[in-house]
């Protein structure tokens, strides 16, 4: 009885269960699944294990990383009864945002080869080397002897993992397949933008802090992605205007008014720039366009109508001959706007030519070099006759002859006569200029030759055709003081001086004649301004030297012991140092000692003043050899010096700096002629 009732028993047993003997399923089933994954979910690279330990043992029981799963064909997951969490091969299962702790069953490889399809018993003691497969970690405990088997991992693709910027929790990035372009975000990895937009609201910033290169670059770019926008063109020449480069800016103006030509700001830019150019009707047209665009500037007309009025003035002041008016009506119209205009630099260095102010002309012609020449091209003015860009051709023809530059001032008229070859007054220019040069030519080949009578003769007739050229004033000169006629000689040296006071060549003439005649007083004078135009040049000094001797001697003042310097003379009495003090003229006694660092120092630049006003005794004392003449002169400390003007001290100074010693070594030595 006792035995069927036990039978009982277990057979309802066993059909309370649904006919089936199952383990006792794990209490704790679901205690892991909310947990999600600590990395993102991954295929972790195939890692070999230092563990070589039996993946089949039944002493203790296995801890499992993945469920198994059915076939590709979709048929039915089997269900695991030991609680681990299920994922279909080679997918993922969704897992919340964020940077979450993992669960508390670690991480173990399935026993078996990598080349084994299931996992199971017996796997031998082989290491575990296969690539986990695409599951989570779930850490559950399998019963002994039931591990399930693991399926075959899928092979992954050649894919690399690429470090993103994540989302920035607990300061780690996170990692994305390779290939996946990540959406930029606002944040400091977002690469530039390249939109037209974005491109000129750079450059327009750039602009407004005056960096017009940098600006430049930047609308080059907007350009570039939008060719046919004149908004775009009207940057790029704004941006050009700010560099200096005015030529292309009006280029890119020009073209947008064609793209645009409704566009009253384009007209208004373009106009601005025509009025630098001085072409003030094209200016007026664009101001006009850019009124009826209700974009025009008033202040832009009144530059306008301030330009046109001195550039009307200028051109009359230079038909009557009256330079001084036409500079001052030149001045005023660059100064109102005109500042780039070929025709307006080319009137005021004409002006400043035949007012003998040939540096400034020179120094304009050159200004205007550096200009493009294109603006002259849209030009109809004439000035007597001549198209603009004949006329400054002649006028910078003008200055190279002035200068003495004869083959370059040909040349250039010559251009001149190939821009208007049908007006007379260039021809005779260029004819004039050729004759001049002929003129001069023959007269330096004769004076070479000895012929000085012939050669004054040749540079006279070159005077005819040339009248205020002062080279060959001063080259005929030479010739009169050459033939001993000094006073002719002084008569041409002032006419070159008359046209270009500056005039180095002239003003030597000038001085060794005033010599000849015993004018010392003029000649010192030329002297001294030549020794400040030349301080090198020995010849000069010498020169200045004699001529104050001179003018002293004729004044009756004592010149015995004056004497041309050129080298510090080392006393070492004290009865020579009484006799230098009191002699006339100017006397400096440098008082110094060898180990002196101070005195090695500034010696050089006492030999070096000395050379350089020979009209002054210098006088060098050591006190280490001279100790006498040092107490005498009350002196303690060296570097000293002592400056003596006809026997009595004018100026003491103890360690001096370099400059307040020249300063008061040229200003004793030019009071002293």
């Amino acid at each position: 009885m006792a035995s069927s009732e036990a039978d009982r028993v277990r057979r309802l047993t066993l059909e309370g269960r649904g006919g089936v003997d199952r383990d006792k399923p794990d209490s704790k089933r679901d205690v892991f699944a909310d947990l999600g994954s600590p990395v993102s979910p991954l295929r972790l690279r195939a890692t070999p294990s230092s563990s070589s330990s039996s993946a089949g043992s039944a002493k203790s029981p296995a801890l499992c990383n993945a469920a198994a799963t059915g076939g590709r064909g979709g048929g039915a997951r089997s269900v695991s009864h030991s609680g681990e969490l299920a994922a279909e091969s080679g997918s993922n299962p969704p897992r919340p945002p964020g940077h979450r702790r993992s669960g508390s069953g670690p991480l173990i490889f399935s026993g078996g080869s990598g080349s084994s399809g299931g996992g199971g018993g017996g796997g031998g003691g082989s290491t575990a080397s296969s690539p986990l497969i695409n599951a989570l970690p779930t850490g559950n405990i399998c019963s002994s002897g039931r591990v399930a088997p693991a399926p075959a991992a899928p092979r992954p693709r050649a894919r690399p993992d690429v470090l993103g910027s994540g989302t920035g929790h607990y300061g780690h990035g996170s990692i994305m397949r390779g290939g996946m372009a990540p959406a930029w975000s606002n944040g400091v990895d977002a690469a530039p933008p390249d939109s037209l937009q974005e491109v000129t609201r750079a450059g327009n910033e750039l602009y407004k802090q005056g960096r017009y290169g940098d600006a430049l670059r930047h609308y080059d770019r907007a350009l570039a992605l939008c060719p046919d926008s004149a908004a775009c063109r009207g940057n790029r020449a704004a941006a050009l205007t700010g560099l200096g480069r005015l030529t292309e800016a009006l280029r890119d103006c020009e073209e947008a008014v064609r793209l645009d030509p409704a566009s009253g700001r384009a007209h208004g830019r373009l106009a601005a720039l025509c009025l630098r150019f001085g072409m003030v009707e094209k200016a007026r047209r664009q101001l006009t366009l850019a009124g009826n665009a209700n974009q025009s500037d008033p202040a832009e007309w009144q530059k306008l109508h301030e330009v046109e009025s001195h550039l009307g003035k200028c051109m009359d002041a230079r038909r009557i001959g009256d330079w001084k008016s036409a500079l001052r009506e030149a001045d005023a119209a660059i100064a109102n706007g005109a500042d780039s205009s070929q025709l307006l630099l080319a009137m005021r260095s004409e002006a400043l030519l035949r007012l003998n102010k040939l540096e400034e002309a020179d120094s304009t012609i050159t200004g205007l070099l550096k200009l493009d020449s294109a603006s002259l091209s849209s030009m109809s003015t004439k000035l007597s006759g001549m198209v603009a860009d004949s006329y400054v051709h002649v006028v910078q023809a003008q200055v190279n002859m002035a200068f003495g530059r004869f083959d370059a001032a040909i040349a250039i008229a010559e251009k001149a006569r190939a821009v208007d070859p049908a007006n007379a007054e260039v021809g005779l220019i260029l004819n004039n200029m050729r004759l001049v040069a002929r003129a001069r030519a023959q007269g330096n080949d004769l004076f070479k030759a000895g012929k000085f009578a012939e050669a004054s003769i040749a540079y006279g007739e070159g005077l005819k055709h040339e009248p205020l050229n002062p080279v060959l004033y001063c080259n005929r000169a030479a010739c009169w003081s050459k033939l001993g006629r000094s006073a002719k000689a002084v008569e041409d040296c002032n006419e070159a001086l008359r046209i270009q006071p500056s005039y180095t060549k002239a003003l030597l003439r000038r001085a060794a004649s005033y010599a000849k005649l015993e004018r010392w007083a003029d000649c010192v004078r030329d002297y001294e301004v030549l020794r400040k135009e030349l301080p090198g040049d020995t010849e000069v000094a010498e020169s200045l030297f004699h001529a104050q001797v001179a003018l002293k001697t004729t004044r009756g003042e004592e010149v015995s012991n004056m004497k041309f310097g050129g080298e510090v003379e080392i006393v070492t009495s004290i009865e020579q140092v009484r006799a230098a003090i009191h002699s006339p003229g100017v006397t400096i006694l440098y008082f110094m000692a060898t180990m002196n660092q101070q005195c090695a120092q500034i010696t050089p630049s006492v030999d070096a003043l000395c050379s350089e006003c020979p009209s002054v005794n210098f006088l060098k004392v050591n006190v280490d050899e001279s100790l006498m003449i040092a107490k005498a002169e009350n002196v303690r400390v060296v570097p000293a010096f002592k400056i003596y003007k006809d026997g009595a001290r004018v100026k003491e100074m103890i360690c001096p700096s370099l400059h307040v010693l020249r300063y008061s070594v040229r200003h004793y030595a030019v009071s002293n002629s």
